[in-house]
């Protein structure tokens, strides 16, 4: 396996758009990175980029220490599992695996011998003889990953490869890439929009917004210090709530007109009596039970609040509820440039 090393990678189209303004990173070896970030933030293109299937701008891009700006994508022994499935529905699933190895004239040993490897590394063992339409959704996703295990590149690319699954299919094909990764160590860049997804697959998370990465982080440590308002709203499901205020010493109040930015996530605020002089009062309008918690969905005005609480009794919709923040889980971030500053 090989690290992938950008410095300072630009993509900008013809028509001057900048897809990717700039990119510097590197991805371990054996690292699952996450390229994560909303529709057409430039993770994909990136991706591209890395795969040899769109020129680079500008900049580096080293693979294994070797620079491969111009190098053809067939030379830079990366694998890329594609969101669509792209098998060959006239083949069978082994032809289908081994596809790729006919093509590179791999002797027919070896080939055999790296089809079964993978066939029983992702389950695929018994449906070797099966057509791909007479197969689910997700064992054909299986076979578009067994289709790139049995290269065995220095590089894997993962290009949104389980957005075409419904949920339940989703969450397990995550702990099978999961798996997969950690049985393997191999060095997988996988590209998402779902910020689940890069939660609990990523060693390390890249956010991208605008074509511009935003922060560079471990999983848990982009929850709890994001750098800034995106990352912060964009990471967390239900989403931070925001609030502006201002601070005075120690102190953080909720004030309309402050300088700050204050960032809450729902699990963050607590229901309090009428005795909490701190308070914000809210209007109760949607419980959401979800089993072994609940999301309450209040609205202060204008602004919509949404706070994750234990399981209990609540008082019907439209009942004002008082409530209050974890004084030390508060996030504040500048309100003119978005950035994250230190408590106080």
């Amino acid at each position: 396996m090989a690290a992938v090393r950008l410095d300072s990678v630009r993509k900008v189209y013809a028509n001057g758009h900048v897809a990717v303004a700039e990119a510097s990173f590197e991805a371990a070896n054996g690292e699952l990175l996450v390229l994560v970030g909303p529709s057409g933030c430039g993770k994909s293109t990136l991706l591209r980029m890395i795969a040899g299937l769109e020129a680079v701008t500008s900049g580096t891009l080293a693979i294994g220490g070797r620079v491969v700006n111009d190098m053809p994508p067939r030379d830079r022994d990366i694998a890329m599992v594609f969101q669509s499935y792209a098998l060959y529905p006239h083949m069978s699933v082994a032809e289908n695996l081994a596809f790729g190895l006919n093509l590179r004239g791999t002797p027919r040993a070896e080939r055999d011998a790296r089809v079964r490897e993978a066939a029983e590394m992702l389950n695929l063992d018994e449906v070797l003889d099966r057509k791909p339409a007479q197969l689910s959704g997700g064992q054909r996703q299986r076979v578009a990953l067994g289709r790139a295990l049995v290269r065995k590149p220095e590089v894997f690319l993962l290009d949104e490869p389980l957005s075409n699954l419904d949920a339940k299919l989703r969450l397990g094909m995550r702990v099978e890439i999961a798996r997969l990764h950690k049985r393997i160590g191999a060095t997988m860049i996988y590209v998402t929009h779902d910020q689940i997804e890069a939660m609990t697959l990523g060693d390390r998370i890249v956010v991208m917004h605008g074509g511009e990465i935003q922060q560079i982080d471990a999983p848990m440590r982009l929850y709890e210090k994001p750098a800034n308002v995106f990352v912060a709203g964009f990471l967390g499901s239900p989403a931070m709530n925001f609030f502006r205020g201002s601070i005075d010493g120690a102190r953080v109040t909720i004030a309309d007109r402050g300088d700050v930015i204050v960032g809450v996530r729902p699990e963050d605020l607590v229901l309090v009596g009428d005795t909490e002089p701190d308070a914000l009062e809210a209007i109760l309008e949607v419980v959401e039970p979800v089993g072994n918690e609940m999301f309450l969905n209040l609205r202060r005005g204008d602004q919509e609040i949404v706070m994750r609480v234990p399981p209990q009794a609540m008082p019907e919709t439209g009942t004002t509820l008082r409530i209050a923040f974890k004084p030390d889980r508060v996030h504040l971030f500048d309100a003119k440039t978005e950035r994250r500053i230190d408590a106080p």
